[in-house]
């Protein structure tokens, strides 16, 4: 309770002499008050934060005490989706949280503790059989399913094929609605299992592409000699955690039904958009700062993961080095097959040395070019000649679907190393 202000007794009627001006503590007492304009904007910076704006920053605090995190876009991420799980009954679709790093010692497993005390209802696993995991999810109210060691599950040919099933129940629960169905009981009635629950993988190197593409990806990396991180203790550091996921489930579980209606702008379309929409609803309801973090979070780290896609997707970096040999002489309307592999394996950093001793072969091309209806046909060039190839519009409407033009940039598109031969054969 604070004490109330003196009050300032009138004047009389008619009276021209105003009074002295009121003492302000800590100034002569000859000072003029604060002026209401004054007042009105120290009451709007001492306005304490809306309860869940605070309990992000608090959770953002706790996240960047213990892990070295790759960016402040990151520690958001992180922090709202660790907040979504609170409200998972509200979403339509449950993010992934992929936490990656190139090696061991980069701080994957200690970012996994600290999602770990502070998520709802956590259901914590190194090495689990799907039927555990779907018989361990409650359509009512799911649990964060935690994966840590991921890569030991799809680091090989022969492990991934293993977890075969796994991989498709963590791409099945990624949206609501998608039961797996098994035979159970003595009279062997099929019965449905929901799959629907957010989950956070952690392991060295990517996770399969069908997972990263429903997840918001964090990429961790190992410190640098002035990081400093807090040791982190479980029986000593986890109560704070644990007061933190408290406040969020108090924060969050009247906004049920809110969260439900929401449909909120979003920076981004299709799956990413589905992705991250229930972390933008989260900041939403926060308020402060949250709400353009959030966006400019998402819009940054979806933009990096699309590079990243063309850069690793094998069919994609066909389709853009495709494009760059058209491009290389003035866009063609037909290139011989001979010259396009020609263009392709001068590439050096590109995969296509693995295809065999020579690279890339006319038949490993038609293979990669035929989910997109692309084949070769005999074609005659302008010299008169006539050689199996390619029509550039064949391209375009795929180029346009899978690998968008890049915006112009003040650097040159073309490299010095890049193919300069003839177009025909």
């Amino acid at each position: 309770m604070t004490d109330t202000q003196p009050s300032t007794p009138s004047l009389p009627d008619g009276s021209g002499t105003p009074w002295p001006p009121v003492a302000v503590p800590g100034q002569p007492s000859g000072a003029a008050a604060p002026s209401a304009e004054e007042d009105r904007d120290d009451a709007a910076s001492s306005t304490p934060l809306p309860e869940g704006a605070q309990v992000l920053d608090d959770l953002r605090t706790q996240i960047k005490r213990y892990v070295a995190m790759p960016s402040e876009e990151a520690v958001t991420a992180v922090a709202l989706w660790i907040a979504a799980t609170h409200l998972q009954r509200a979403w339509q679709h449950a993010p992934r949280l992929a936490i990656v790093a190139p090696e061991k010692r980069c701080g994957k497993s200690r970012l996994l503790d600290v999602v770990t005390e502070t998520v709802h209802n956590r259901l914590i696993t190194v090495n689990a059989t799907a039927a555990a995991i779907f018989r361990s999810i409650d359509g009512d109210d799911p649990p964060t399913l935690l994966v840590d060691e991921a890569d030991a599950m799809f680091s090989t040919t022969k492990a991934a094929e293993k977890n075969e099933e796994v991989r498709g129940l963590i791409n099945a629960g990624h949206q609501r609605g998608r039961p797996t169905l098994r035979v159970s009981g003595p009279e062997h009635q099929v019965q449905e299992f929901p799959t629907f629950a957010m989950a956070a993988l952690a392991g060295i190197g990517d996770l399969p592409d069908t997972i990263m593409d429903r997840a918001v990806v964090i990429r961790m990396r190992r410190r640098a000699v002035g990081e400093k991180v807090a040791s982190f203790r479980t029986g000593r550091d986890t109560p704070a955690l644990n007061a933190i996921r408290d406040r969020l489930h108090a924060w969050l579980q009247p906004l049920y039904a809110q969260a439900m209606e929401m449909e909120p702008p979003m920076p981004v379309e299709d799956r990413a958009a589905d992705t991250w929409e229930p972390l933008v609803i989260i900041a939403d309801l926060a308020g402060g700062d949250w709400p353009v973090l959030a966006r400019a979070a998402c819009r940054a780290m979806t933009d990096y993961e699309a590079g990243q896609d063309e850069e690793g997707g094998l069919r994609t970096r066909l389709l853009v080095g495709i494009r760059r040999a058209f491009a290389t002489v003035d866009d063609p309307a037909v290139l011989s097959t001979k010259f396009l592999l020609e263009a392709l394996n001068a590439d050096k950093e590109a995969p296509w040395a693995e295809y065999g001793a020579n690279g890339l072969t006319p038949r490993g091309l038609q293979l990669l070019l035929k989910p997109y209806g692309i084949s070769s046909a005999n074609r005659r060039f302008p010299d008169g000649t006539q050689a199996k190839g390619f029509a550039r519009n064949q391209f375009l409407d795929t180029w346009a679907r899978y690998c968008p033009e890049p915006k112009p940039s003040a650097e040159p598109a073309q490299s010095a190393d890049e193919p300069q031969s003839g177009a025909a054969a």
